[in-house]
């Protein structure tokens, strides 16, 4: 059986974050990948499968080293869901802006 995953199963894991943060930067083999972790090879390689399945990150084959990309175009798919949540936090930021602003107003009043 073929497991259902998605983009934010895959992020919701911190070695992968980690992993979507050295890809920002540049395409890294597995092996380079894996030194910058204290776990085992195999373990990174199979967070490396799971963002690859989420198809977060793209294989390259050179030559006999395949090389990790990251899809630029899926992140933004979690961005542009975590927006609705950021207007309504910046919404509230606002009106408690607003409540603090009234509040010292009144206590100069006095």
């Amino acid at each position: 059986m073929k497991l259902r995953r998605d983009i934010f199963q895959a992020i919701s894991d911190p070695t992968r974050r980690a992993i979507l943060v050295l890809l920002t930067s540049q395409t890294m083999t597995a092996g380079a990948i894996a030194e910058n972790f204290d776990a085992a090879r195999p373990t990174i390689s199979k967070h490396i499968q799971i963002l690859n399945e989420c198809d977060l990150v793209e294989a390259n084959q050179q030559g006999r080293e395949i090389y990790y990309e990251l899809k630029v175009e899926k992140m933004k798919e979690i961005d542009k869901w975590l927006e609705q949540f950021r207007v309504i936090w910046e919404n509230r930021f606002n009106q408690l802006d607003n409540l603090l602003e009234t509040l010292k107003n009144k206590k100069n009043e006095k």
